[in-house]
């Protein structure tokens, strides 16, 4: 099974360039794409029906144009559900549960703390919570597979210019102490798991020629609990940057079921 997430920044924007061409090159069975930016009146319906997949979707309700997750799924899960039974979180549309039994897969895009410090702590906030309901899940007995854009580049290997960047959110030592803490409660960056040493990055800036660059940040992850990589579930992870349509580029992993 392959999986691959991306940061689509806009999904209108993205049907105009070829999405469907584009998703069969990349040959996913599931694909969690994050900031859609619409809501349920504005998709068409060669978004919800892109041909051989489900599609799932979870809304803002704050704002139009704004956030927005979606899932599309060969296989059918067992079930699904929209957010993780937080309001403030759940309003914003960021999470999608997609339970397959054998592991429960989660979009996710994780919320920006440039702002202001207001909207930073909102970030924090977020991943508290959000892990506090998966490691429930855990406790449970579940495998998780956790994907998406987390807006937090973990390690100074992750982004072109660590020292100019280590006061600027998305590289902030208490954001990059949440990665740090999430590790060491069980679950594993897959990419860096199998390519420890490798630079490769799955987000530019539209500014300064950034992607010709190569100035990037990799933000764009799928963390699993540790049993799928024990148990050899888990086979490989990718970065797909000659991939283009938006400002980020698809991640994936390959599962052996």
């Amino acid at each position: 099974m392959r999986l691959v997430s991306w940061n689509v920044n806009g999904l209108r924007a993205l049907f105009k360039k070829d999405f469907a061409g584009i998703v069969a090159s990349m040959r996913p069975d599931i694909l969690a794409l994050q900031e859609t930016k619409l809501q349920d009146d504005q998709r068409t319906a060669e978004m919800i029906d892109l041909e051989g997949f489900q599609s799932f979707w979870h809304y803002a309700l704050t704002k139009k144009g704004y956030s927005g997750v979606a899932t599309y799924a060969r296989p059918s899960p067992q079930s699904s559900r929209c957010g993780f039974g937080v309001e403030r979180f759940d309003a914003e549309g960021r999470v999608i549960e997609l339970d397959y039994g054998r592991f429960v897969l989660f979009n996710v895009y994780f919320p920006n703390g440039q702002r202001d410090q207001e909207r930073l702590q909102y970030k924090l906030d977020f991943y508290r919570d959000f892990f506090n309901y998966a490691d429930q899940l855990r406790a449970a007995g579940r495998s998780l597979v956790i994907t998406g854009d987390f807006n937090t580049a973990h390690n100074e290997i992750d982004l072109k210019n660590p020292q100019s960047n280590k006061d600027r959110s998305g590289f902030l030592r208490i954001e990059r102490d949440v990665l740090d803490d999430i590790v060491s409660r069980g679950y594993v960056d897959t990419f860096r798991y199998f390519y420890p040493d490798t630079v490769k990055y799955s987000w530019w800036s539209y500014r300064f020629n950034a992607r010709k660059n190569n100035a990037g940040w990799r933000i764009d992850y799928f963390f699993v609990t540790r049993d799928l990589l024990e148990k050899e579930i888990v086979r490989d992870a990718f970065i797909l940057d000659d991939v283009h349509g938006s400002d980020h580029c698809p991640v994936g992993i390959e599962l052996a079921l």
